[in-house]
């Protein structure tokens, strides 16, 4: 099933009991899932935080527990468990995981998520087949990710004027997760008519950062969090500001996990990606998005924000 068409059911609140996730692009993953909860939390607001497991760090019957766990207090859950590639060095395990999740209970969701691979991974079979939905997330073109703009506005609750999401898709260098992460601020830019408009995509325009800011990306991208940090006092030293600084940590993430890299700093962007796996750089991007939310909420500041990402970034 398309990942968009799926999104779509589930915006509906149709959330089918077992989804499989699989694909070459992490990009698109991180995106689907990110929309999956958002649905998840608008159609099941008794139960909106959803449960993440790894069966490197929980047990089969774990898993199975949380998926067919009826309660009164919450009778639907969302659980998503990541690397289940992990799963096919026991063929017991796998079978079990295969059988049990074919016995749906309390109208739960379960999400299992396969990190990419250069190959098919053929012990992973049963797996797939027993899930009532397969996604396969693959690449998307120009067109398809102006879909996932217009379904992420009308999430928020907002609508694009003609060209509006073409100039945002064109200044995120078509790169999946920077463009949609700046839908979502587009959103908030919108007026009381929820319209976004070509006016408000210029508004979010990157800013312009400084040629000195390729030495600390370089040292964040090899992992020398000594030398990032340096770099970054620097930086911060001589005028920049730490939103821009921080817009390109995420950038530098985002497009690791595409194909190509970031054309402006393609060197640091594909040293990350060498360095780190998908899941690993996935959840680095993660980090930076809540270390902005964090700073942007008001929890904590700018400075510390802006140190912390750097951190995480250069730790996977």
């Amino acid at each position: 099933m398309a990942a968009l068409a799926l999104l779509e059911r589930a915006a509906a609140g149709d959330f089918p009991p077992t989804v499989y996730l699989e694909g070459p692009d992490e990009a698109v993953k991180a995106a689907f899932l990110a929309e999956f909860r958002r649905a998840w939390v608008a159609a099941v607001p008794e139960a909106p935080y959803a449960r993440v497991m790894r069966p490197g760090e929980h047990d089969v019957d774990a898993i199975l527990a949380a998926f067919q766990n009826v309660s009164l207090f919450a009778p639907r859950e969302l659980t998503l468990v990541f690397d289940v590639e992990d799963l096919g060095r026991s063929e017991k395990r796998l079978a079990a995981l295969a059988q049990g999740i074919l016995r749906p209970a309390g109208g739960s969701c379960l999400v299992l998520v396969e990190s990419e691979a250069e190959t098919v991974r053929k012990p992973l079979a049963p797996l797939r087949a027993a899930c009532a939905v397969r996604v396969d997330a693959q690449s998307p073109e120009r067109g398809e990710l102006l879909r996932w703009g217009a379904l992420k506005l009308a999430a928020l609750g907002c609508r694009a004027e003609p060209g509006a999401l073409e100039a945002l898709l064109a200044t995120s260098e078509n790169d999946a997760l920077a463009f949609l992460n700046e839908v979502g601020k587009l959103a908030a830019l919108a007026g009381p008519e929820g319209l976004a408009t070509r006016a408000h995509v210029a508004a979010l325009t990157a800013p312009q950062v400084s040629a000195e800011i390729s030495d600390f990306l370089a040292a964040v991208a090899s992992g020398d969090a000594a030398r990032a940090a340096v770099r970054l006092e620097r930086l911060l030293a001589a005028g920049e500001s730490e939103g821009s600084v921080l817009w390109a940590l995420g950038h530098l993430v985002s497009s690791s996990l595409s194909p190509g890299g970031w054309a402006k700093w393609r060197d640091a962007s594909m040293a990350l990606a060498r360095r780190a796996r998908p899941g690993d750089r996935a959840r680095a991007l993660d980090a930076v998005y809540r270390a902005e939310a964090a700073w942007k909420g008001g929890r904590t500041d700018s400075r510390t924000a802006l140190e912390q990402a750097t951190r995480e970034v250069a730790a996977v």
